[in-house]
């Protein structure tokens, strides 16, 4: 805030101490309104923001009030500013963020401005946790081989980000090898209560990655933006946010001794996708939650994507304080969060009734009622009871091709293949499991269930069990404090002899770096055109994501993880059929190994400890030798390289004016794809490895590189052309026009079917401007920029869907790109497009929010649909072209 800025709010400003007068903050329990009391927490946190902010300008003394007048508002639509405390990054979303701000200051210079105000003006942290794969596994020296692959892999990306951390004041990055983004930020990063510049204010943030929302758990209020959304806000300009109903999810009841944090989060998801949360915030709140640890709530508040929420909130309580004492977050701030927390009523007691704020709406479990799950096998939200998964899968195997279907043939259900491993004999037959991974940030920070998997890895070497050599078996925590506590504890060498050695950390297979499988193990999986199953602890599991032999993959908590990889197959039920039979031919089950809760709890109690934590985040910023002997140029102005393959300057602000292109309408597009429901970011946006026979390889290859050299298309998120060639260039994206699963569509002028890419350039040559038609849910998964990025650069003027995942809307408005809904009950098929047609969108002179426009074919036939511009400031962005534009222009005003 600046000191020139009046605060309308100031009266209420007083210190939290009398002894110490400069420690201030603005304490809205002095507003005298009743209606705060009754305000969900997380609205709160939107508030004291908004309070802390105004300046009536950015913010204005109405915005106050919207948001205390939250609970009338329900019906409405009421935009809303807020300014997070802070932004955090991962390395694939934090590549192009640094790559776009350094060619906004070569925009800005060129329009005559300085270049030095293209700068964080919003704290950022950036974790390197996105570019490690599992090229290695099951030797003792996975881990390092694995580190330095990536570095060899990413050496010029870790060059670029080391200039940035140099070049952009206010920007922190954790080198590769410190863990997972959103576990370093529940461990380390998170302030809980910001004590910055003589104020107090609650700690929130975006981030680049959907998953940010695990935060949450910890009472810190966060959830993902688009990588545009976030650089505005890293700028200093609030987002523009619609201010959200917030759904009370109330918890009852204790779970049983056998049930693990991941069957409660898989339990949510399936709950909360069926009270639909799309767009709105969570809450939760009652008994159920105070027998909920830290990590466990963090495990719930991570998949709130996968429900669809824009935040899953636990307000902090006790338990809070706790976990920073358990962490390593020292006396002086336990203290100061304690109390600024109770002084503005933000601390919660789950036991207390009447602490219960006003909600939307209230939906409500009874943990007891909890039973072990899985998710699968194509999106989280489809959980199976554990006891149902062979009955499950058996009827996936034969049902219509879908969500819940492979479409398999009834004689081919029994097949198998024989082949060749390390001079051994083995078979492979449907939901054979080859991938068993123990990933992602979601389960990896909850030390209950790694320990559970660790005491379940030990029983099973006791009683004689292995896992078949051929699977991919691998454990790639999100920090280095798992790792400390699982050897401290003496697991860890059951889980080594299992299979399951330290890879890596980072996301890993999660995000589909799972690297590859042995050679007979593909080619027996294609021989018998058989559905192959991984099975990972981690949140996302979409077709194509974890890897392109496994068309099956479930989600499930690291002991199953285990279990399943033992029993070689998802074909089992674990209550009437034994996991395997050990080497002296007696039947183990499952129950004969599984460890209770009181056991795990037992051990976490004795080894968890805040040592650990203070040892590993005390040194993670310098611990990486590689990364420290990196030389990067001090530049303020980046010289761009124009042979690299990897960083290349972005074509998005090539003849930028200052003044303002007037907006016109969409003059008869042609229709470039006609998609389906539930389009995932991973089907639009260049994500995994580059195939050999893509629009992309042929790009790398033209520049002299070899297969071998293709790398990720995440590890090339900062070379725009090879990122324009993966744009839908996933191989189980299914397109109307060719009836099929592939990477192609059909070029409507000439009828051929071709890459997407080379269709779209065609088009561009021709000067013909493109749309794609979509059902509900298009843009869902991960918040991934360049799905908004990648359509811009192929000419997409326009989507028309059904309906719209939230960031993934937030995104096309920031690169320009128009998102058209069509009116309720009105669907491509009910208005007979067969996208075929060509589409002239009509744009009146004047924009609202959410105004209905006109959409005109060549056949004669009009329709109407809504135009998803929800608040005035997403306007503005459209009319400048995108976000990053009207920032260029007002950073060159002088």
């Amino acid at each position: 805030m600046s000191a020139t800025v009046k605060n309308p709010f100031q009266h209420i400003v007083e210190p939290l101490d009398p002894n110490d007068p400069k420690q201030q903050f603005y304490n809205l329990s002095k507003l005298g309104d009743p209606r705060y009391d009754r305000l969900p927490f997380s609205i709160r946190v939107l508030l004291e923001s908004a309070v802390r902010n105004c300046d009536e300008f950015l913010v204005k003394r109405s915005d106050v009030e919207s948001i205390l007048n939250w609970k009338q508002t329900q019906t409405q639509t009421v935009e809303v500013p807020f300014r997070p405390a802070r932004v955090i990054l991962q390395d694939f979303t934090g590549v192009p963020a640094v790559v776009d701000f350094a060619a906004m200051r070569d925009a800005v210079m060129k329009l005559g401005g300085d270049p030095e105000k293209i700068n964080p003006v919003c704290p950022a942290d950036l974790v390197i946790d996105h570019s490690i794969q599992v090229d290695f596994n099951r030797k003792s020296d996975s881990l390092h081989k694995n580190q330095d692959l990536e570095f060899d892999r990413n050496r010029e990306r870790f060059q670029f980000l080391k200039w940035g951390s140099k070049a952009f004041r206010n920007m922190r990055i954790i080198p590769p090898g410190s863990g997972i983004v959103h576990q370093v930020n529940l461990e380390y990063l998170a302030r809980v209560v910001f004590n910055q510049d003589g104020f107090f204010y609650p700690d929130s943030l975006v981030g680049t990655d959907s998953h940010t929302t695990m935060i949450d758990g910890l009472g810190v209020l966060g959830w993902g933006v688009g990588g545009i959304e976030a650089e505005a806000v890293m700028l200093g300009q609030p987002i523009s946010m619609v201010l959200p109903e917030v759904v009370g999810y109330k918890l009852s009841g204790t779970p049983n001794n056998f049930i693990t944090s991941t069957d409660i989060v898989l339990t949510v998801t399936k709950h909360l996708r069926q009270v639909g949360v799309v767009g709105k915030f969570v809450e939760f709140f009652g008994p159920g939650v105070a027998q909920l640890s830290i990590a466990d709530r963090a495990t719930i508040a991570n998949m709130c994507p996968e429900y669809g929420a824009t935040a899953a909130f636990f307000p902090v309580d006790n338990v809070s304080i706790q976990y920073l004492e358990q962490t390593g977050r020292d006396a002086e701030k336990q203290a100061y969060v304690t109390k600024y927390l109770k002084a503005v009523a933000m601390f919660r007691d789950y036991n207390d009734v009447s602490q219960d704020p006003d909600f939307t709406r209230v939906v409500e479990l009874d943990l007891t009622t909890v039973v072990p799950c899985c998710s699968g096998p194509k999106r989280p939200q489809d959980r199976i009871p554990v006891s149902d998964m062979k009955t499950d899968f058996e009827a996936c195997l034969g049902a219509k091709q879908g969500f819940k279907g492979f479409q398999m043939a009834p004689e081919h259900h029994s097949a198998v293949v024989p082949f060749q491993f390390n001079g051994k004999e083995y078979s492979l037959s449907h939901g054979s499991v080859v991938i068993a991974a123990i990933t992602s940030c979601t389960n990896t920070s909850n030390p209950s269930v790694m320990l559970g998997a660790g005491l379940l890895a030990k029983k099973a070497i006791e009683c004689g069990l292995s896992v078949k050599p051929y699977i991919k078996t691998s454990l790639s925590p999100g920090s280095g404090v798992v790792t400390s506590y699982l050897k401290e504890s003496g697991v860890m060498d059951y889980l080594s002899q299992l299979g399951f050695e330290v890879v890596g950390y980072g996301c890993m297979t999660c995000i589909g770096n799972s690297g590859p499988l042995p050679e007979p193990v593909v080619e027996a999986i294609t021989q018998g055109d058989l559905v192959a199953a991984g099975i990972l602890s981690g949140n996302r599991n979409f077709e194509g994501r974890v890897h392109p032999n496994t068309r099956a993959n479930y989600l499930a908590s690291p002991p199953l993880v285990i279990a399943y990889a033992i029993a070689g197959t998802v074909r089992i039920n674990f209550e009437s059929e034994p996991v395997a039979i050990n080497s002296e031919g007696r039947e183990v089950f499952l129950r004969d190994i599984w460890p209770t809760r009181e056991e795990i709890q037992a051990v976490e109690r004795t080894f968890v400890i805040p040592s650990m934590f203070k040892e590993v985040y005390e040194k993670i910023e310098r611990v990486n030798e590689r990364w420290n002997a990196l030389v990067a140029p001090s530049d303020k102005l980046y010289t761009w390289d124009p042979k690299s393959t990897y960083i290349k300057s972005p074509p998005f602000f090539h003849g930028l004016t200052k003044e303002l292109p007037p907006s016109k309408s969409i003059q008869d597009a042609y229709v470039l794809l006609n998609l389906g429901d539930s389009v995932t970011t991973d089907h639009i946006s260049p994500a995994g490895n580059i195939a050999r026979n893509s629009s992309a390889a042929r790009y790398l290859t033209d520049r002299g590189l070899s297969p071998r050299d293709y790398n990720s298309y995440g590890s090339r998120r900062g070379n725009d052309a090879v990122m324009a060639r993966g744009t839908f260039a996933n191989i189980r994206l299914f397109n109307k026009f060719i009836n099929k699963q592939a990477p192609q569509t059909v070029h409507l002028p000439t009828g051929k079917t071709l890459d997407v890419f080379d269709a779209a350039e065609r088009y561009q040559q021709a000067g013909v401007p493109l749309l794609v038609l979509a059902g509900k849910e298009y843009g869902s998964g991960s918040s991934r920029d360049w799905a908004a990025k990648g359509p811009f650069l192929l000419g997409i003027k326009a989507v028309v869907a059904e309906s719209y995942e939230r960031i993934h809307r937030s995104n096309l408005v920031g690169m320009g790109v128009i998102p058209l809904e069509y009116l309720a009950g009105d669907t491509a098929d009910s208005l007979g497009l067969s996208g075929r047609e060509r589409y002239t969108i009509i744009m009146p002179e004047q924009l609202t929010p959410r105004m209905i426009v006109d959409v005109k074919l060549d056949t004669g036939k009009t329709f109407q649909v809504r135009m998803r511009f929800d608040t005035d400031v997403e306007l503005t962005y459209f009319h400048h072209g995108g976000i990053l534009n009207y920032m260029i222009r007002k950073m060159s005003e002088h």
